[in-house]
């Protein structure tokens, strides 16, 4: 049960709180207006700054090609390989691409564009004079150079060039400087602006503050009561579904101890006295068989209602709880159990055991032997399943168990219905050991699949369970006809034995 205090029908919001909303919106509207500028401003001057670099890079790269192709002729004056004019002979390749790309990145701007057009004159009209210079050489020798350089200025081409890349390099920096004191000026009034959006939105804030305050300590007292009520409903059932929990557990662990106590009585007690009664009526068979055939022949068949009482009594034992359980150990209890299961059923019942499971404490083999034993009773009496697979695995932290089968499958909500006794005892029996249990849909949504992990890391502080008692048997024997010779030194026999199996394992 929970309590509320929202009121019933479709919500409305008041009247202020709509006005507050279409203001808030208003406000966020001229913000990002505002933002949107400065970032289209910001990016005009980023775009400008690296435009200037560019250009730079351009214009020192046109210095440098000119310089390479000055040197290398005179590399080639000094020594009259022809391998020093190779920077010379690809000067007007490489000086092309540098003039395209800066007449595209000077576009806008008419005067660095007649600038470039000079500089391009300039530095071809250079190129032009290596080039005579280098024919000269090759006509008349060293000479003939040394004489052109006395007559001729050629270091003012250079200076010329030069001088004409610092004044284009100079206006592309006053470009920019103008574009930044621009974008300062947009800055400061986009602060402005800024400023006084932000003003405007605390008001706002401060106003939709104490509408919101006033209402809420308003609903604050009611809904502590309530909330204070919930809790102590919720924690009043939880309390009791951890005491119901915790009895389950309990009462899971008598019904358990008890049977064990029971068994182990009927063992020990009724099985003594019936192997006491099956020895005296052999002894009073044997003596009586000559002389009293009839009341032999009474005997007779009182020993075989003994030996018919006995079969119960271990019928009756083995439901209490398994022999091969303590015997054996829960391996060869789970592959018996299927095994029979399979036998009475008419179902497939395959039983995998991965690893060493018996190593389970007592409490831990009953545990998943019970959870085996009533999903197998589940099966045989809803599911209709035609094959079962028993699968338990020995992990580093415990027992993995997992049953499933192919029938119709379980319901989702039979899981948690109250009725679901048999469900509830298991996830119980897991519980109480520290483990888990989850019943769901098997593989492609077909059969059902009961998965149980109990761990063993505290197996040694559960319950204790009773010792294994080894099985105590009479044997009767076929007794001889009354012209038999029987021997007077042992008229009746019993011995302590173990059953096998035909494979002479134990069972």
């Amino acid at each position: 049960m929970y309590f509320t205090t929202e009121p019933e029908g479709a919500p409305a919001l008041p009247f202020y709180a709509t006005v507050l909303g279409l203001l808030c919106v208003l406000i966020l509207v001229v913000n990002g207006a505002s933002l949107f500028h400065n970032l289209s401003a910001l990016n005009g001057a980023n775009a400008v700054q690296g435009q200037t670099a560019k250009v730079g890079d351009k214009l020192q790269n046109l210095n440098v090609l000119v310089m390479d192709a000055e040197s290398s002729m005179r590399g080639y004056f000094l020594s009259g390989a022809d391998l020093w004019l190779g920077p010379m002979r690809t000067a007007s390749a490489d000086i092309e691409p540098q003039f395209r790309e800066l007449e595209q990145l000077l576009a806008d701007s008419p005067s660095q564009l007649k600038n470039l057009a000079q500089l391009r004159t300039l530095v071809f009209r250079k190129l032009d004079m290596l080039d005579q210079a280098v024919a000269v050489y090759r006509q008349g020798g060293l000479e003939d150079i040394a004489k052109i350089a006395a007559t001729t200025d050629t270091k003012a081409d250079m200076d010329e060039i030069r001088l004409l890349l610092v004044i284009m390099q100079q206006e592309q920096t006053e470009l920019l400087a103008s574009r930044r004191a621009e974008f300062n000026a947009d800055y400061q009034e986009a602060v402005m602006i800024g400023i006084g959006i932000n003003v405007v939105a605390i008001l706002v804030i401060v106003l939709f503050y104490s509408l919101i305050r006033r209402s809420y300590f308003i609903r604050l007292a009611a809904q502590r009561a309530l909330q204070h009520a919930n809790d102590n409903l919720e924690s009043m059932v939880n309390v009791r579904t951890e005491q119901l929990s915790v009895l389950s557990r309990h009462l899971i662990r008598l019904s358990e101890e008890e049977k064990s106590r029971l068994a182990r009585e009927l063992h020990d007690e009724l099985g003594a006295k019936l192997t006491a009664i099956g020895i005296d009526i052999n002894c009073a068979a044997n003596e009586l068989r000559v002389e009293h055939a009839h009341i032999a022949q009474r005997l007779d068949r009182a020993r075989m209602t003994l030996v018919t009482t006995v079969e119960l009594k271990r019928r009756i034992v083995e439901d209490l709880r398994p022999s091969l359980l303590d015997n054996l150990g829960l391996a060869a209890a789970l592959q018996s159990y299927c095994e029979e299961f399979a036998t009475v059923t008419g179902v497939e019942c395959e039983a995998l055991i991965d690893g060493d499971v018996n190593v389970a404490g007592p409490m831990h083999a009953i545990a998943v032997f019970r959870i085996v034993q009533e999903s197998l009773n589940n099966i045989a009496k809803y599911a209709g399943a035609r094959t079962v697979i028993v699968h338990l695995a020995r992990e580093a932290e415990g027992l993995a168990l997992e049953v499933s089968d192919d029938g119709v499958g379980i319901d989702v909500d039979a899981v948690s219905k109250p009725k679901s006794h048999g469900l509830l005892g298991m996830r119980e029996r897991a519980l109480l050991l520290g483990g888990t249990l989850q019943v769901r849909r098997g593989v492609n949504n077909c059969g059902t699949c009961v998965e149980a992990f109990i761990p063993l890391a505290g197996q040694g502080q559960g319950a204790e369970a009773p010792q294994p008692v080894p099985e105590v048997e009479f044997s009767v024997q076929q007794h001889p006809s009354a012209s038999d010779h029987i021997q007077s030194s042992q008229p009746c026999s019993t011995r302590l034995h173990t059953p096998q199996g035909l494979d002479g394992q134990l069972r």
